[in-house]
């Protein structure tokens, strides 16, 4: 749910945006289905497991399931933080379930995961906002499953370097924190966050060693002069893998799509982004934050080695 301000960015966008035209042909996909996409989403049901797939309403969950890669969300299915675009529910979280990372660990012995990825919501009222249940998941799944790769899509942790080094007790592959959108939309995409606050913290866990990953969306009111210079600020600061997605407006409650981006921009905004030193850009309006997660994973791993 979007709070006062948001609503009033709502209703400049819409506003300012005129006819957005009907759906882009290369935005419509065809319904999940196949053998391992219907096994994942029993086993996630019965192990009472949440997955950002299902709960970002994400357009490549077939895709990704059927090729034995999913996104785990741990620390509860509710949020402590009210971002504009996002498809997940607000309000006060439940117990912390200390038993999460068994079950998903167990889910990705049984499904025998080659790549996995675990996110989770923003618990602000925890004092290590869950950084300990994403490292006890890390040391599960990396015990139970030792050849499947592990990225790690985490909050920010309020900055907090306690957090952070919690993490590093049982480091992912890979590191990913999503900037979501260009520092002068924060107000509205990201209220509670800081986008230099999320520069550090990719630095910081380059700094020790790992391979970061950040993911924006475009068509939410940025300009492409302002995407150019994100992609510089997150050079600076040691990203090694960029993803860029069409933002789709989740329900009516939500920020509005203020243009549908062309193929041909993204392509420029992929050619762009390598130039500027990233190992790894996808961009496409598909493009969500895990997709092709398992193979960015081989290549910068490889490219490590």
């Amino acid at each position: 749910m979007i709070n006062q301000h948001q609503r009033k960015v709502k209703e400049q966008l819409e506003s300012e945006r005129g006819e957005l035209g009907k759906r882009p042909d290369w935005l419509k996909i065809k319904l999940p289905g196949g053998e391992n996409y219907q096994k994942l989403r029993q086993l996630v049901k019965t192990s009472k497991l949440n997955t950002v797939c299902e709960e970002a309403r994400c357009p490549n969950i077939a895709e990704c399931w059927n090729h034995k890669t999913a996104t785990f969300m741990i620390l509860g299915d509710t949020c402590t933080r009210s971002c504009g675009f996002c498809s997940v529910k607000l309000g006060i979280p439940n117990e912390l379930d200390k038993d999460e990372p068994r079950r998903v660990s167990d889910a990705v012995s049984e499904l025998q995961l080659r790549h996995v990825v675990i996110t989770s919501v923003n618990r602000d009222e925890l004092q290590d906002g869950g950084a300990s249940i994403f490292s006890e998941t890390v040391r599960l799944i990396r015990e139970k499953v030792p050849g499947c790769t592990i990225e790690i899509l985490i909050p920010d942790f309020k900055g907090v370097e306690d957090a952070f080094e919690v993490i590093m007790e049982n480091p992912p592959d890979i590191l990913n924190h999503n900037l979501e959108t260009v520092p002068g939309l924060y107000h509205a995409v990201r209220p509670q966050a800081k986008y230099e606050r999320s520069l550090e913290l990719i630095s910081w866990f380059k700094k020790r060693g790992l391979k970061t990953k950040s993911g924006i969306m475009v068509g939410i009111g940025e300009k492409n002069e302002e995407i150019f210079s994100l992609m510089d600020d997150l050079a600076a600061h040691g990203c090694d893998i960029l993803t860029i997605g069409q933002y789709l407006q989740p329900t009516k409650m939500h920020l509005p799509v203020s243009r549908f981006v062309t193929l041909e921009e993204f392509q420029l905004f992929k050619e762009e982004g390598l130039k500027k030193g990233f190992a790894v850009v996808e961009s496409n309006p598909l493009v969500r934050s895990s997709y092709h997660a398992d193979q960015q994973a081989r290549l910068v791993i490889v490219e490590q080695n």
